[in-house]
């Protein structure tokens, strides 16, 4: 029970089953992992694919002798195993050259090799079949305002994002695009922090149709947010592309625990939100083993996210089964076909007559929602004692 299968779109980075350890204080806890060994490791825990940074799978220094054989072999576990590559990204972040971001850098130069590196790094998830395209700029960013007008890189950003979409459109990749909002980390500041600051951004470009939201659990909630309400407004503008499932303790560093490990109401009502709105894309989880833990623990860890993801999955179904959760859920949403219809569309009669009609406004103040059981009997549900 709770068995993970291709068909649930579990999916996993080569950089994330793949975590050594290391942290700003400490050296690595664990040895390098291959990917053709991830990718069958992952494969027998029963995910359906793996994605990838450029140099998660092919070192930035590689030869064009090693990059060949490196493929090779990749791509001969992925055949073995039937495991997927739907997302691809690149790394701009990690490289001394992108110390004051990549896209955006001040230095005309800087710009144009990350945009050929990203170029290069397309050509590379394209012929592993990857369909979706992730930009997290974490180096987008700023600890010295003083340094350049924001809005040059907001331009530079554009200017780079409008360059890549048509090199996709003319490679005939069919990618789609998703950008991938955070607050901080490893910039003091990063541009484009939360999901609407990257929706807004999206509608400035020459083809916004090819561009939308790969929002994370941890990056939100980092800055104190509600993330389930970021994914809802992402669905509803039609744009989640892809989604990162992790977990994390507001205020804190970007810590990548393990789904469901933190906030359980939070994971229950993401998961309830994408099965009830019949999300089926790549439920991709951007996270890593504690520190701690040695290769057996990567691999319960990684098990443990999917296998959570199933669990609340079934507390979803039972919520909606339950007939005193429904019973609140119809008192809460208090229906009057007569008021709906006055509101629903703007006419004069419309807003003659309800202009004219009469309410009972001590009574809407005293009505209670009931909000207080509804919420109990949800981690009722949780808990497991309903």
């Amino acid at each position: 029970m709770y068995e993970a299968k291709p068909e649930h779109h579990f999916t996993f980075g080569l950089w994330t089953v793949g975590n050594i350890g290391r942290d700003p204080f400490g050296n690595p806890t664990r040895q390098p992992l291959s990917a053709p060994y991830i990718v069958h490791k992952l494969a027998k825990l029963g995910a359906y694919g793996v994605n990838l940074h450029d140099n998660d799978l092919i070192p930035i220094d590689a030869t064009s002798g090693e990059r060949d054989q490196i493929l090779r072999d990749f791509k001969k576990a992925l055949s073995e195993t039937g495991m997927k590559v739907p997302m691809a990204t690149t790394n701009l972040f990690g490289d001394p050259a992108f110390k004051d971001g990549a896209f955006t850098n001040a230095n005309a130069r800087i710009r144009g090799y990350a945009i050929q590196k990203a170029m290069n790094a397309m050509d590379l998830g394209a012929e592993l079949g990857a369909k979706t395209y992730v930009f997290w700029g974490g180096r987008e960013g700023a600890e010295v305002d003083a340094g350049s007008n924001t809005l040059n890189a907001l331009e530079y950003m554009r200017e780079a994002m409008n360059f890549l979409a048509e090199y996709s459109e003319d490679q005939k990749y069919g990618y789609k695009f998703a950008l991938e909002p955070k607050p901080n980390e490893p910039r003091g500041d990063i541009y484009f922090p939360v999901v609407g600051a990257a929706l807004a951004f999206i509608y400035t470009l020459d083809k916004p149709d090819l561009f939308g939201l790969n929002p994370e659990v941890a990056h939100e909630t980092m800055a104190g947010l509600n993330f389930v309400h970021a994914v809802a407004q992402a669905i509803d503008a039609k744009k989640l592309f892809h989604i990162d499932l992790n977990d994390q303790k507001m205020g804190r560093f970007d810590q990548d625990l393990r789904f469901g490990a933190e906030n359980i109401k939070q994971a229950f009502l993401l998961v309830k939100l994408l099965e009830d709105t019949g999300y089926t894309g790549m439920k991709h989880f951007d996270a890593h083993a504690l520190r701690t833990e040695d290769e057996a623990g990567v691999w319960d860890f990684a098990k443990g996210c999917m296998r959570t993801y199933l669990i609340l999955a079934e507390k979803v179904k039972q919520f909606h089964a339950d007939s005193e959760i429904k019973a609140l859920l119809e008192h809460y949403h208090f229906k009057d076909p007569i008021v709906s219809g006055l509101t629903a569309k703007f006419s004069r009669d419309n807003a003659a007559n309800l202009k004219a009609h009469t309410f009972d406004r001590a009574a809407l103040g005293a009505r209670g929602p009931g909000l207080e059981r509804l919420d109990q009997l949800t981690m009722e549900v949780l808990l497991g004692t309903r």
